[in-house]
């Protein structure tokens, strides 16, 4: 048992410094870690490409068309312009609540489909048109926008972290997730707008902005259209989960969603913007589902391990089981910087443990997915590429981005562990694991 944990940790380490140090991609690193974790446990060397392909192509066939499908609907909102207009509407239907708390929101609903990354660069000159006209400073909103865009990105399908969480914990429910993650993400969200809030008023608009362009809102899709390709997926999965009488795939569901999204290639002025769309989505997805079939490789080899043995004879308190996942995420997202590959590796050491730690129902594999997702968001700093794109988009210098962001991630991660354990408590005493 010593040797496997060992080499577990090895590995885990190599994780860490493969892709945090040696830049190298995360694919390979996965690779190399199963290849090495595959060996230093005994596998017959003969067996281990089956079990690779295995791990590799179960992952695929899990999650492969959700990655594809949700990637290229993001593309579609982002070129034809359909994000911009939810951020707008969005701000006209909730003028009554302080600034920061809109522009949070706004992040929220617009990660579901778009990367944060992207949708930062998308909405940052929204937001500096709003900090001119609104008079709250640019950083205040920065910080609103950038934690409501996180939230969502790590907790809610179809973003591949939670799609890859859920394939390699093998939570089929993915209606349960969405709820679940989404009103857990919605309470992170309101802790960023608050800490946005307090900003506001502490701080004053330092600088001058530079003018940026008016909206032209009639070349923008109409909102029912935007938001039709999100939120019509996620009600038919949702649906699915809770009925008994209505049930469909979720990959299809998201199919509806793609298909719906292409009608908004009229409000652009290319006519090859399917092609466009598809073409991109699929270059967008393809790395990031070669990272999460190998994490789900990774899971495969793990598995093999006496995890479950170990944790079974050193858990002091099972009912603080939770805080396992939690940190091997946030060591890893602490120390490598990509909340994707944080996610997919906690995920698949976590697997393992699941029936000793009484996760093993899919309302307890959810319970572990959100707090993998949140663990990835604690913290991000200089080693994650999100940390640059708000700090340069956002006109915040790299110690106003530690001071601010890096400090709001670990409000949003802090508050949501605290959710996490109270809601898996309340989930125990009410029988419902």
């Amino acid at each position: 048992m010593i040797t496997a944990l060992l080499s577990l940790l090895a590995a885990l380490t190599f994780i860490i410094y493969g892709t945090s140090k040696l830049k190298w991609p995360a694919f390979l690193v996965l690779l190399l870690a199963s290849l090495f974790l595959a060996l230093a446990t005994g596998v017959d060397p003969q067996e281990i490409g089956s079990l690779l392909s295995e791990g590799f192509g179960k992952t695929v066939r899990s999650i492969g068309l959700l990655i594809v499908f949700g990637s290229i609907i993001g593309v579609a909102l982002e070129q034809s312009g359909a994000t911009k207009r939810i951020a707008i509407s969005m701000l006209s239907r909730l003028s009554f609540l302080p600034l920061p708390y809109t522009v949070a929101i706004i992040g929220y609903l617009v990660s579901i489909p778009v990367f944060c990354d992207s949708a930062f660069v998308i909405l940052s000159s929204l937001n500096k048109r709003l900090s001119q006209k609104s008079g709250v400073p640019l950083l205040a909103l920065t910080i609103a926008l950038s934690t409501g865009l996180f939230a969502t990105h790590v907790l809610i399908p179809p973003t591949p972290g939670p799609l890859a969480a859920a394939a390699n914990l093998e939570l089929n429910d993915l209606g349960l997730l969405i709820i679940m993650g989404g009103s857990v993400a919605f309470l992170l969200m309101l802790v960023g707008a608050a800490f946005a809030q307090r900003v506001s008023k502490r701080v004053s608009l330092e600088i001058q902005l530079p003018e940026t362009e008016e909206e032209n809102l009639a070349e923008l899709p109409s909102l029912k259209l935007a938001v039709a390709p999100i939120f019509i997926p996620l009600l038919l999965i949702g649906l699915s989960s809770f009925s008994n009488h209505f049930k469909i795939d979720p990959t299809l569901a998201l199919g509806v969603g793609m298909v719906l999204s292409f009608r908004l290639g009229r409000f652009t002025k290319t006519e090859s913007f399917l092609s466009e769309v598809v073409n991109k989505g699929i270059q967008t997805a393809a790395p990031i589902l070669l990272i999460t079939a190998m994490g789900g490789t990774l899971g495969l080899v793990i598995s093999k391990l006496p995890v479950a043995e170990f944790v079974a004879e050193h858990l002091l308190y099972p009912e603080l089981g939770l805080l396992i996942p939690f940190l091997i995420a946030a060591l890893l997202k602490s120390a490598q910087g990509s909340s994707t590959v944080a996610i997919i590796t906690a995920s698949a050491m976590v697997f393992p443990m699941l029936v000793t730690l009484g996760l093993d129902s899919d309302l307890g594999k959810t319970w572990v997915v959100i707090a993998v997702g949140i663990g990835s968001m604690t913290v991000s700093h200089a080693n994650d590429s999100y940390f640059w794109i708000v700090s340069q988009f956002g006109n915040l210098s790299v110690k106003e981005a530690y001071r601010y962001h890096t400090f709001a991630t670990l409000l949003q991660g802090i508050a949501g562990l605290i959710i996490v354990i109270a809601g898996y408590l309340i989930s125990s005493t009410l029988n419902l694991l």
